[in-house]
């Protein structure tokens, strides 16, 4: 069986190293454990994993909300809530960057993807903050690593696949455990975001004038109504969280089609296969990856790497910052689903051993995950957002490290301070502690 083990692990690492699509090497390598460490019989499992990975109800809501999300997109969404946004700050130095932070906070709450979000307003808001002096670089790093926060901020879909994969756990709470170190870690994206306009004067040449209030809040409020719509939902009973991808969807087409009237059979057309094609992506690695969870239980791969990290220390604090900093190693070069699908079969037993919240450490998981979302190389989000706005990537890392050196001060907080993540779904009662 450490013969087993070892290939099915082994190859993992080299498949991805060859440059091997995530979803082949799961599969692949999955098959090659099965191979060495089963007899060939174990084979005809592998169509039914691939079908058991996806055969879950809840994951109905991963296209729906990323359809959501490209809805409001293409809808006009993102252009009154900048404006909205701008009308509440007004100008000042660093105006127009804090309108971006705080319009991809509102756009995470609609579409649930960091790349979606850093899409929607990288194209709103890049050639504004341009004209107002704003390095292209600088604004490309500040909506990348704001654009992250979708990640926590419901509905998350990195957090549906959580849900779905750890046992016994509650959509509900993790949606509400996310929204204020989603919060949390929006502000610590603002903070440096000012200090870095002010140091180097950037925004000098802003416009002076202050959009109308009440319009501009007229006009956002289609927009502004959809988080509301969703977590009042989920609060009342009135629907579950699949459920609520739905009533999102008919709402959203409702908005581009009736209200904004930006959206015909043409622009409808092109966003539903535009998220099939990106749900199908999603989607195919969830199901390829079920023969990589089964073949690494089956075989005790996943127990053995736990029993490895067990050696390292006894003590549960050493272990998590352990765990931390492979996950935000991981984040930089994997995208976010991926990570999960890897990861938690091997976090599950740590964190029954060593009674971490589930609910807690799902949003930690989130966390860090957003801040690998924006940290080279990879860095989906930041690609995005400066494949947008026309700069190397090379060219943002001196602002992007601000960012994440201020988005693991917030972790920081969350580690030391459950209470931070859990007082929500507590007083919303859909938490109850371990």
């Amino acid at each position: 069986m450490i013969a087993a083990n070892l290939a099915l692990l082994a190859s993992f690492v080299l498949l991805l190293y060859l440059g091997t699509p995530i979803a082949v090497a799961l599969g692949l390598s999955g098959v090659v454990g099965i191979l060495i460490g089963l007899d060939s019989y174990a084979l005809a499992t592998i169509g039914t994993n691939t079908f058991n990975g996806i055969a879950k109800y809840p994951l109905i809501a991963v296209p729906l909300f990323i359809l959501t999300g490209m809805i409001f997109d293409r809808s006009g969404v993102a252009e009154k809530l900048v404006r909205f946004a701008s009308s509440v700050v007004g100008p000042r130095r660093g105006g127009l960057a804090i309108v971006a932070v705080l319009v991809c906070l509102l756009m995470g709450g609609m579409s649930g993807s960091g790349p979606a979000d850093a899409a929607a307003v990288a194209t709103v808001m890049i050639p504004s903050m341009a004209r107002a002096g704003y390095p292209r670089a600088f604004s490309a790093s500040v909506i990348a690593a704001s654009s992250s926060t979708a990640i926590l901020i419901p509905p998350s879909i990195a957090l549906i696949i959580y849900s779905i994969m750890v046992p016994g756990m509650d959509l509900r709470a993790l949606f509400a455990a996310g929204l204020a170190p989603g919060l949390l870690a929006g502000l610590a994206i603002a903070i440096p975001t000012v200090f870095l306009s002010r140091r180097h004067g950037f925004g000098a040449l802003e416009e002076k004038d202050r959009p109308p209030f009440w319009s501009s809040l007229w006009g956002a409020v289609p927009g502004l109504l959809a988080p509301v719509i969703i977590l009042g939902g989920l609060r009342t009973g009135l629907f579950t969280p699949t459920e609520a991808a739905v009533v999102a969807v008919f709402y959203g087409l409702f908005v581009g089609v009736f209200v904004y009237r930006t959206m015909g059979w043409r622009e409808i057309y092109e966003t539903m296969a535009e998220s099939a094609k990106t749900s199908a992506v999603i989607l195919i690695i969830v199901s390829l990856a079920g023969i990589f969870a089964w073949a690494g239980s089956t075989l005790g791969a996943f127990d053995m790497a736990a029993k490895a990290l067990f050696n390292l220390s006894d003590n549960g604090h050493v272990i998590l910052a352990i765990v931390m900093a492979v996950l935000l190693l991981s984040g930089m070069v994997l995208d976010g689903i991926s990570i999960y699908l890897i990861f938690l079969p091997l976090l599950i037993p740590l964190m029954k051993a060593y009674g971490w919240d589930p609910t807690w450490f799902g949003v930690l998981m989130a966390m860090n995950i957003a801040i690998g979302q924006f940290t080279p190389p990879v860095a989906v989000n930041l690609m995005v957002a400066t494949q947008i706005g026309g700069v190397p990537i090379e060219a943002s890392v001196r602002w992007v490290l601000w960012f994440v050196a201020s988005m693991v001060l917030a972790m920081a907080l969350v580690v030391l301070f459950p209470g931070i993540a859990l007082w929500l779904p507590e007083a919303l009662g859909y938490y109850i502690a371990p």
